[in-house]
């Protein structure tokens, strides 16, 4: 169905006139899993009505028929009349019913807003994956200060059950409605509609341009709330003006909303920059390296021993560590698609008049230390292993924190193999996700990206890449979804997106498959027949850039590192002063032992400094007071509270070594982390 027939078959109107001619016509038609019979000129709501029980034709908020969305008073699609298609109910607590629900919030925020702020023109209002925003152009910039009027406004209207009523319109008469009215943002967007006849939906004395499909009318908004509001260039250019976002959210019912909201609640909690800074780990200074993070002492131990442990595994799995420079020339890039490709995200300088470019990622030199040399097929595969630091160019709207930097860290390694090994090598490379994701506490899942819009190399290569991913997930027995066109330039790809504390997705390890490059690097190695063969390359990063997991980490564990990662084991505190030396030797011991001690021996009271080392997120709290000190131990607290006791010196590096082993053993990965 083409979208004008799409929008003659849903027009409101036209169904008015269509239920009189039609209201003797019976058809038979089929709505999900039940055949039933419905006048011709029914709407959707009907049909459902008549399929459905009462409280799930309640909860429907818009019909679904050959993938296309319907609103509920939207006219049977023909193909539904004729019996070649099955009418679907939407319910508000689908995923599509959701994006619905927020989408029709954006438009009575957007009501609300015109009314209380007269002269605001409004631009784009869509639902996001957990709410929706609107921009607008008002007289004045909106603040926080402003939700209160808005949200009383938007539950009048909620209250009044205001129907969204669609009607189409030519191209030119939407264009003059919106200029009668000074919206020159919607004018703007109708000019570059391609189509002769768009839909408008009216809500009360509002207007909007929209496809659709929305709620029946505003009394089916429960529960919503405004959460922030920001600036935004209007569509993006910063050449533009900027416009006021107002982001909000909205669900099927106030307990879902309330529990978004203690989650967002939580996350703040757990805010890597602001944990950062609480636990001494790292800092911006945006005045003089945006997007560079500072490391402190704590900080820097921390991604040291994460560095130190991902070397020890690397080596252990048959990586060799290499490391490459940081600049490299210009024609080099050039030679491998990234100049043409990525040079956007480049840094360049000029050394004695020839232009380099900064390297945003490892490969190039991995492939110069392979080159060297002419290879045996016996010795293939060849891993390549680089904590590599790289550069690139972000704009300075989308840094954040350790999340979005400029200079990052990538636990980068390639794979040059043969053909023929390439799918154990994927395995492999699959099974090293698998194990530090399951140290580290994260679910996962796995998607296999396709080729884009923009590559390099031949489709052939591209299939026989693509296939080999998804060859190796399926013998894993590991399932995945599918990525179309979101490959890099040079092959597709395995990402794997882990599954924090709270829920939230994120984007970490990347496995890329690669016959392109090392085509162009010229790359060779001797087959058993003694001629020459091609071999293929692995590019892959498993916790991804080490400064974007690490604030991940942060706020997965809320700066509660494992024991094993912390920064500071265990910090021994004096009950008094006569106390000092004592702990102080029992410090030394402990580091004796390979552990990370600290003492406090401060002129505080022995809760204040109790509290300060569990506020510092310290697993182990050692006291040592005169009986401590009679019997030459401590007494043993843990950072959420506990007490353990009692211990000897032995006896606490033990329980704190084995804490540092567990999830080790946990994982099947038998390391013994000292």
């Amino acid at each position: 169905m083409d979208a004008r027939s799409y929008y003659r078959e849903s027009n409101f109107r036209v169904k008015l006139l269509s239920k009189h001619i039609f209201e003797e016509r019976l058809v038979k038609i089929r709505v999900e899993n039940t055949d039933v019979e419905a006048v011709e000129g029914s709407t959707c709501a009907d049909a459902l009505g008549r399929a459905l029980s009462g409280k799930r034709f309640k909860s429907c908020v818009a019909a679904r028929s050959e993938g296309i969305l319907f609103d509920l008073a939207a006219l049977l699609p023909a193909s539904v009349r004729d019996g070649s298609a099955v009418l679907e109910g939407i319910t508000r607590e689908s995923p599509e019913g959701l994006e619905i629900l927020r989408h029709s919030a954006a438009h009575v925020m957007a009501a609300a807003v015109r009314k209380i702020f007269p002269g605001t023109k409004v631009s784009i209002g869509p639902a996001l994956e957990k709410g929706f925003y609107y921009d607008f152009d008002p007289q004045r910039i909106f603040s926080p200060g402003d939700f209160t009027a808005i949200e009383e406004e938007m539950r009048g209207i909620v209250a009044a059950a205001i129907p969204f009523t669609r009607r189409e319109v030519s191209r030119e008469e939407a264009m003059r409605i919106f200029e009668e009215k000074g919206e020159i943002y919607k004018v703007e967007i109708i000019r570059e509609i391609p189509a002769d006849m768009v839909s408008l939906y009216d809500l009360g004395d509002f207007t909007d341009l929209c496809r659709g499909p929305h709620l029946p009318d505003t009394g089916s908004l429960r529960a919503f709330k405004l959460l922030s509001v920001a600036g935004a260039y209007w569509r993006g250019n910063e050449k533009n003006k900027m416009l006021s976002r107002i982001y909000g959210t909205a669900f099927a019912d106030d307990a879902s909303l309330s529990k978004y909201l203690h989650h967002l609640e939580e996350a703040r909690r757990r805010d890597h920059r602001k944990l950062g800074k609480e636990l001494d780990l790292f800092d911006f200074h945006e005045d003089v390296a945006p997007g560079m993070a500072f490391w402190h002492p704590k900080g820097m131990l921390m991604r040291t021993i994460l560095e130190d442990f991902l070397r020890k595994e690397h080596i252990k799995r048959g990586y060799e560590l290499v490391q490459g420079p940081q600049l490299l020339r210009r024609e080099l890039w050039k030679k491998s698609g990234h100049y043409d490709n990525y040079r956007e995200n480049m840094y360049f300088t000029e050394i004695e008049g020839d232009a380099y470019g900064i390297k945003p990622m490892n490969c190039l030199a991995h492939m110069l230390i392979y080159g060297r040399r002419l290879r045996s097929y016996r010795e293939l595969p060849v891993r390549y292993a680089e904590l590599g630091v790289v550069h690139r160019h972000e704009m300075s709207g989308v840094l954040h924190g350790l999340l979005r930097v400029r200079q990052f860290t990538q636990d980068d390694a390639h794979i040059i193999c043969r053909p023929d090994q390439l799918e154990q090598e994927i395995i492999g490379v699959i099974s090293l996700v698998r194990d530090l994701f399951t140290l580290f506490g994260f679910g996962y899942r796995l998607g296999v990206s396709t080729r884009p819009e923009k590559y390099i190399g031949t489709i052939d290569a591209w299939d026989r890449a693509t296939n080999a991913l998804k060859d190796a997930l399926t013998k894993l027995g590991m399932p995945f979804v599918l990525n179309e066109g979101d490959g890099a330039f040079y092959g597709p790809k395995i990402d794997a997106r882990v599954t924090d504390s709270l829920d939230r997705e994120w984007q970490c390890s990347t496995i890329q498959c690669d016959f392109t490059l090392p085509e162009r690097f010229n790359l060779h190695y001797v087959g058993q027949d003694g001629e020459r063969h091609r071999p293929v390359m692995l590019h892959r990063a498993i916790l991804g850039s080490l400064e974007r997991f690490i604030g991940i980490l942060i706020e997965h564990c809320a700066g509660a590192f494992p024991t094993w990662l912390a920064p500071v084991q265990a910090r021994v505190v004096s009950v008094m002063d006569k106390h000092n030396d004592f702990a102080q030797k029992m410090c030394d011991a402990l580091r004796e032992k390979g552990l990370r001690a600290e003492t406090d021996l401060r002129n505080e009271k022995l809760g204040y400094k109790v509290r300060a080392a569990q506020l510092e997120k310290i697993p182990y709290v050692l006291v040592v007071g005169d009986k401590e000190l009679e019997a030459g131990g401590a007494n043993v607290r843990l950072r959420g509270g506990e007490t353990l006791g009692a211990m000897t010196l032995d006896q606490i590096a033990g329980c704190i070594q084995g804490d540092c082993d567990e999830p080790f053993k946990r994982g099947g990965m038998h390391y013994h982390f000292s």
